[in-house]
């Protein structure tokens, strides 16, 4: 029954393990929702407004009602005479003046008006997906355009079209954090201020998978059964039993099968999954959806869209006095499940970063927008955060005329439990360990030699850094719900020991890439002595696991995990009751270690496979004082978040003569607490950089200002990163423990996002700075770069007079000018 002790050290906490999982995924025998086929099944295709804002003032039916194939086409109207509720929102924000966010009604199908490009007007379903998109080119829709506002700076002008009556300034909230007193005063003080103006660009998540649903109705059993790519199964179950279907819960079983990458994205209660489950008892026949890519990028919650002005205080030595921060969040024409939270609770709480800074005051004003909502996306709120702070230390560095590694060093935190002057209490850390791991990883004493390499060659190579800290695994349940949160924030695991001594563990995490499968086994076999093959892992299905909250904010294995050895202590507890029983022994003298529960002191033992065989088997059991069976399910809480953190070093070459940006190196070190798996957490690593360098140099979500079209609706023009985009990464980490969960974890899935952007521009800006650049907003295209070096005069050195900050709200704001040859 147990795993010989080499097989569990090469298997267990701390072992490189292949996933599981792959090999399914590798013979293609993944079944995704798109893969599931159900008898007599329907197909939906999506009718969406190619206006930004306009009045719907009717649709015609009746030629798309006599196309071939169609089954039925429902608009806003149908939804709300059968009273359909609208999306909720599940974070509630209270205003600087103590009033709650404004929270319009966000219907499943538009009723009335279209408020973005790819607001969905209509469904029409069909015995396939082809007649479904035939018939909705028939429908014919009477549209009033309305002026759209898609900038969040034109959306807060006096006079700019309001996308809600019930926000004519298009203000959701203006939130705010920290003493502002105290920070005007410290500012009034202060030897140097540094200040810029920032942008973070709007993203579009692009998964692998695009979203997915297929819905079918049981009338016999008057049961849903719903099949989505989605990241947290029960969450989607209640938001949309509870506030829009009003059904029963426990008639609707929702399964998140293999889902082909989330970021975030697949968070969301969205539209079209309330609809297809809505349309599955109107037609009485199952019905699918899956998103086309040019659908995606108009109807999945987008990322970032931040315009900031941040300022750093400092005393004459360098060292941090006050931060001052102001943010215009765009949050895009609704409310998306979190969206409030993420520009807020998730942002402005992680503007300390790694530093003693005394004071920080931040004010976010959340802002309607004609664009589509705007929700988590890999971090959420925290590259926001770590892009702020770490531009303004660079910045101010540099400004100073002090050393970058130095001036963090000087602000550093270095004595824990350290409380930051906005909400966080940080339980550990060594931020100087990680960025001496990264500076001698990078070979940073190699730079000068390297740099002037490069110029021989007609390149300017920079260096950037980035120290970072990010809050994760959101926590307690009673603070977020003091902070706003609709939803408590635990986790569950349930043990289920087999007869045989296997075991089943059912987890409210969601695996959608980031392998539980084996991580999860791995923390499990660690724990009772035996192999990895004799644990399986069962989630994504609210027909078979408790209610949890699935999978975001790097909480799976701090706050999941955490769960799924609350339920083994259980398991190990009643273990040696029974033990106790067959070994005749007092149960408070057996000890069980490496799969054996043995009696203290003595050779005395039996294995773990016997004891789970007589729970079941009851023969020589007591009876009188335990119930027969061996499986156990634990609750967790969090106490406190967790706080990974690292240090990001990179270098970049940039051609003077094209703009071309090349990341020549990018190395991370980063303290994730304990590791369970280093393989998996090193491809984590890699995602993220390669995700972060996306951001910074490639990936630009734009509309146009005044028409509020979408003007980067495909690949052909939002670039994504790719294997040529990145170098070969140096990973490393350092270990500081979380000091509050059972495994000492902290996360480690959203790191590399990040702390990597702000890496690559910090970089980019040094290599830039000889010519007289002092900034450029992301993405640092080669159009861009090009821009900001002529705009310095070329050649020219600060002391010419060359300086030069290149902006632009999107690419297509900046005239289209060319090299010469």
């Amino acid at each position: 029954m147990n795993a010989p002790t080499d097989m569990k050290l090469a298997t267990g906490i701390g072992a490189p393990v292949l996933r599981k999982e792959d090999y399914r995924f590798l013979t293609g025998s993944g079944r995704y929702t798109d893969d599931v086929r159900m008898d007599h099944q329907t197909y939906a295709c999506f009718l969406r407004s190619p206006h930004a804002h306009a009045r719907i003032k009717g649709i015609g039916k009746d030629a798309a009602l006599a196309a071939p194939g169609v089954v039925a086409i429902y608009t806003g109207d149908d939804l709300a005479a059968d009273k359909v509720g609208g999306l909720p929102c599940g974070w509630l924000i209270t205003d600087v003046h103590g009033q709650p966010m404004k929270e319009p009604p966000h219907p499943v199908l538009a009723q009335g008006v279209a408020r973005h490009v790819g607001d969905p007007v209509a469904m029409v379903i069909a015995e396939s997906y082809l007649q479904a998109k035939d018939a909705a080119e028939l429908l014919e829709v009477d549209y009033e355009v309305m002026p759209a506002v898609a900038d969040v700076r034109d959306a807060l002008q006096s006079g700019a079209p309001a996308v809600h009556d019930i926000a004519p300034d298009n203000r959701c909230y203006t939130w705010s954090l920290g003493d502002k007193a105290a920070v005007d005063a410290a500012f009034a003080q202060a030897a140097h201020v540094t200040k810029l103006d920032l942008i973070n660009n709007r993203l579009v998540p692009n998964a692998i998978e695009p979203r997915a649903v297929s819905a079918s109705y049981n009338r016999a059993e008057d049961s849903y059964t719903v099949y989505v790519a989605n990241q947290n199964p029960h969450v989607e179950r209640l938001l949309m039993t509870a506030f829009v279907l009003s059904l029963p819960e426990h008639k609707v079983r929702i399964i998140a099968p293999d889902v082909g990458g989330g970021f975030g994205s697949k968070i969301f209660l969205y539209a079209e999954d309330a609809a297809l489950t809505w349309a599955a008892r109107k037609t009485n026949r199952p019905v699918k959806w899956t998103a086309e890519r040019s659908e995606a990028f108009m109807s999945d919650a987008h990322g970032r869209d931040h315009v900031t002005t941040a300022e750093l205080a400092l005393d004459k030595d360098g060292h941090f006095l006050a931060m001052r921060v102001h943010t215009a969040a765009n949050l895009g024409a609704y409310l998306s499940t979190f969206a409030s939270s993420v520009p807020t609770i998730l942002y402005a709480t992680l503007l300390a970063g790694q530093y003693k800074t005394p004071h920080i005051y931040a004010e976010v004003d959340g802002v309607f927008t004609h664009t589509v909502p705007v929700d988590a996306y890999r971090g959420a709120g925290r590259p926001e955060a770590a892009y702020v702070v770490e531009r303004l230390v660079s910045a101010a560095a540099r400004e100073m005329g002090i050393d970058q590694a130095e001036i963090r060093r000087r602000n550093f935190i270095t004595n824990f439990p350290y409380q930051t002057p906005v909400a966080l209490q940080y339980d550990v850390g060594d931020f100087n360990a990680c960025l001496d791991g990264a500076m001698d990883l990078a070979d940073v004493a190699g730079f000068p030699a390297r740099r002037e390499e490069a110029k021989q060659r007609g390149k300017l190579r920079g260096i950037g850094y980035s120290t970072y800290i990010e809050a994760c695994g959101l926590a307690p349940s009673n603070i977020a719900g003091a902070l706003g949160a609709r939803a408590g924030l635990y986790e569950v695991g349930e043990i289920r020991v087999n007869p045989t001594g296997s075991v089943t563990v059912f987890t409210g995490s969601h695996s959608h890439g980031q392998g539980h499968e084996t991580t999860f086994a791995q923390v499990v076999a660690d724990r009772l002595g035996i192999g990895i093959d004799q644990v399986d892992i069962v989630h994504g299905d609210t027909g078979r696991v408790p209610f949890g909250m699935g999978t975001y904010g790097s909480r799976s294995l701090s706050v999941g995990g955490s769960a799924i050895m609350k339920a083994l202590d259980k398991i190990e507890a009643k273990g040696k009751k029974i033990a106790a029983h067959l070994l005749e022994a007092a149960d408070t003298d057996i000890e069980f270690k490496d799969g054996k529960f043995t009696v203290a002191g003595t050779d005395k033992s039996v294995p773990f496979g016997q004891v789970a065989f007589t729970a079941y088997v009851p023969h020589n059991y007591p009876l009188e004082k335990l119930e027969p069976g061996l499986n156990e399910t634990a609750f967790y809480d969090p106490t406190n978040f967790t706080y990974p953190g690292g240090a990001h070093i990179c270098e970049v070459e940039v051609d003077p003569d094209t703009g071309q940006v090349e990341v020549v190196a990018m190395t991370a070190v980063d303290d994730f607490g304990n590791i369970i798996n280093p393989m998996i957490v090193a491809g984590q690593v890699h995602g993220g950089l390669a995700q972060g360098i996306g951001q910074a140099l490639l990936e630009n979500c734009v509309y146009d200002r005044e028409s509020g079209q979408l003007l980067t609706g495909s690949f052909m023009d939002y670039a994504m990163p790719r294997a040529s985009d990145v170098p070969s990464f140096k990973v490393d980490h350092r270990i500081t423990p979380c000091t509050h969960n059972p495994l000492g974890a902290k996360g480690c899935g959203e790191a590399g996002a990040i702390g990597s952007p702000p890496a690559v521009i910090n970089a980019v800006i040094d290599a830039l700075a000889p010519l007289g650049v002092t900034h450029i907003d992301m993405p640092a295209s080669p159009q861009r770069v090009w821009q900001a070096i002529r705009q310095a005069g070329g050649n020219a050195s600060p002391a010419q007079g060359g300086n030069a900050s290149a902006r632009g709200l999107d690419d297509s704001s900046i005239p289209v000018t060319y090299p010469q040859a």
